[in-house]
C-alpha cells in the first residue's frame, strides 16, 4: 500500500485539543464542587501518597495537589521515604480507607523496589480508588455498571466525544495491551459500539492492521513507533505515549522545520517530550492527531479531579445532576 501524503501545511492533521477539553472538565469540576458545597455541606477530598523521591513523581503529586485547590477540592499530600516497606504503606492506605472525610486515595506509581504494587492497590478501598485501578472497579466497569473509571482512558474518550469523532460503528485500533491504558479504552470504545482490534508486541505485519483503523489509539512507551505506513490517509489518532527525546538528530527528524523549540529543550535541559506516534510523518496523513505534550496528559489529571467529585457523590448517595460531556 503507497501512503497518501498532504502536500502542504495547510492540510496537515488537525490538532485534538486536549488542553481546550480538559479546561472544559476542570470548569464543570469546579461547578459540581461549588454545588456539593452549598447543597450538601461537602467538600470532596483527595489524598496522594507518594514514596520516595522520584523527581517526575513529585512533579506529578504538585500539579495534583495544586489542581485540588484551584478547583476547591480538598487535598493532601502524605510524603513516605523510599525506605518504606510494603507493610509500612499498607498501613497509610488502611487508615486514609477508615478517615470519613477522605474520597479519595491515589497512591503514586510507580513505587519503589520492593513495593508489592498489587497489594498496595487491592487495598485500596474500591470506593476511594479514583485511579480506576482495584479489581472491583475493573470488574464493574466490564459489566458497564456504576464505577470510578481509569483517568486515562475515561480522558481519551471525553475527547474523541467532546472533539466530535464518531465513535459508534468505527473502527478502532489500540496499540498497546496494558491494564492502565490498552485493555480499559479498548472496553470503553466497545461500550460506545466501536469495533476495537488491539496490537500488541506479537502481532504480525502491525501495519496492515493499524491501516484499517478509522481510530488509532497509541500507548507502547516507544519513541515515534507508529509512521506514516500505519495510519491510514485521514483517521484520527490519539498518542498516548510520554518518551525524554535526548538525540538532535532524532529531534530534527521527528519535528522537520518545526524543530527549533524542541532543540532549544534538548540544549537547555537535556531532553524534549514526544509521544509513541511520528509527528512529522502522522501529521501528513492523519486528519485528526493530539500533540505531545498537550493532549492526553492534561485529560488524565482533569479526569482524576472528575472521579473525585464522583466517589464523593456515591460514597454519600447523592445522585449526579447533569451527564458530563455530548455522547
Amino acid at each position: 500500500m503507497v501512503t497518501q501524503f498532504k502536500e502542504n501545511e495547510s492540510e496537515r492533521a488537525r490538532k485534538l485539543d486536549g488542553a481546550r477539553v480538559a479546561e472544559e472538565i476542570k470548569r464543570e469540576a469546579a461547578e459540581d464542587v461549588a454545588r456539593l458545597k452549598s447543597a450538601y455541606g461537602v467538600t470532596p477530598r483527595l489524598v496522594v501518597v507518594r514514596v520516595g523521591d522520584d523527581p517526575a513523581s513529585a512533579v506529578y503529586v504538585r500539579n495534583k495537589v495544586r489542581l485540588c485547590e484551584e478547583l476547591g477540592l480538598g487535598s493532601e499530600h502524605v510524603a513516605l521515604p523510599a525506605e518504606t516497606t510494603t507493610a509500612e504503606l499498607l498501613e497509610v492506605v488502611e487508615s486514609l480507607n477508615r478517615r470519613d472525610e477522605v474520597d479519595g486515595v491515589l497512591v503514586q506509581l510507580p513505587l519503589p523496589k520492593g513495593v508489592d504494587e498489587s497489594r498496595i492497590i487491592e487495598a485500596i478501598d474500591p470506593s476511594k480508588d479514583v485511579d480506576g485501578f482495584h479489581p472491583i472497579n475493573v470488574g464493574r466497569m466490564m459489566l458497564r455498571q456504576p464505577s470510578l473509571l481509569p483517568c486515562t482512558p475515561a480522558g481519551i474518550v471525553e475527547l474523541l466525544v467532546r472533539e466530535g469523532v464518531e465513535i459508534a460503528g468505527a473502527r478502532v485500533c489500540v496499540v498497546g495491551r496494558s491494564n492502565i491504558v490498552g485493555r480499559p479504552v479498548a472496553e470503553l470504545l466497545l461500550q460506545r459500539d466501536a469495533t476495537v482490534t488491539i496490537c500488541h508486541s506479537r502481532t504480525r505485519r502491525i501495519a496492515e492492521v493499524t491501516r484499517e483503523a478509522d481510530i488509532l489509539i497509541v500507548a507502547v512507551g516507544r519513541a515515534s513507533f507508529i509512521r506514516a505506513e500505519h495510519v491510514r490517509a485521514g483517521a484520527t489518532v490519539v498518542d498516548v505515549g510520554m518518551n525524554k527525546l535526548t538525540d538532535e538528530d532524532e529531534v530534527r527528524d521527528f519535528f522537520g522545520d518545526e524543530a527549533g523549540k524542541r532543540l532549544k529543550a534538548v540544549r537547555e535541559r537535556g531532553f524534549t517530550l514526544v509521544g509513541d506516534v511520528h509527528p512529522l510523518q502522522v501529521g501528513a496523513v492523519a486528519g485528526r492527531l493530539t500533540p505531545v505534550p498537550g493532549g492526553v496528559g492534561l485529560l488524565t489529571v482533569a479526569m482524576l479531579m472528575r472521579n473525585t467529585i464522583q466517589a464523593a457523590r456515591l460514597r454519600r448517595g447523592i445522585e449526579e445532576e447533569r451527564k458530563k460531556g455530548k455522547g
